[in-house]
């Protein structure tokens, strides 16, 4: 289970640091892909399995099966961490996710998210939190 919250930065080539905790849970290799809310989603290959067999559950003819395969998928890139632990992110995602140098690594339970970190101080600021408001919208979830 990934957990925690890490500040990195993105080098002149792209490259950043996976924190050793989440690489050691990834494996060597592991999938970056697209994630929702202009942030990236990182998922070790098992995990990004189960995606792709839910994927194949759905029938071809159904256009939003289609368009989720092809967001989730074509985005897609497998990385390999160097000897430091950094991996190279393909221009393509750090433009979607507005990556240029300060990075947010997120754990969330069976995946990694990698937001900008001025993107996730906007969509999370917690001098706004309302905890009751909060508790509503979990409880409205199941949870």
């Amino acid at each position: 289970m990934f957990i925690g919250e890490y500040q990195h930065t993105l080098d002149a080539k792209g490259r950043m640091f996976i924190p050793a905790k989440f690489r050691d849970e990834l494996g060597e290799k592991f999938i970056v892909t697209l994630g929702l809310d202009n942030c990236l989603f990182v998922f070790s290959s098992d995990e990004f399995n189960k995606l792709k067999e839910k994927q194949d559950s759905l029938s071809i003819a159904n256009k939003d099966a289609r368009n989720f395969a092809r967001f989730f998928f074509a985005g897609a890139c497998e990385c390999e961490p160097d000897k430091q632990g950094r991996i190279n992110l393909p221009q393509r995602l750090l433009s979607y996710a507005h990556l240029e140098k300060d990075v947010t690594v997120v754990g969330v339970s069976n995946r990694i998210e990698l937001w900008s970190t001025d993107k996730w101080n906007e969509q999370f600021n917690f001098d706004n939190f309302s905890p009751d408001e909060f508790s509503e919208k979990m409880e409205a979830l199941g949870l």
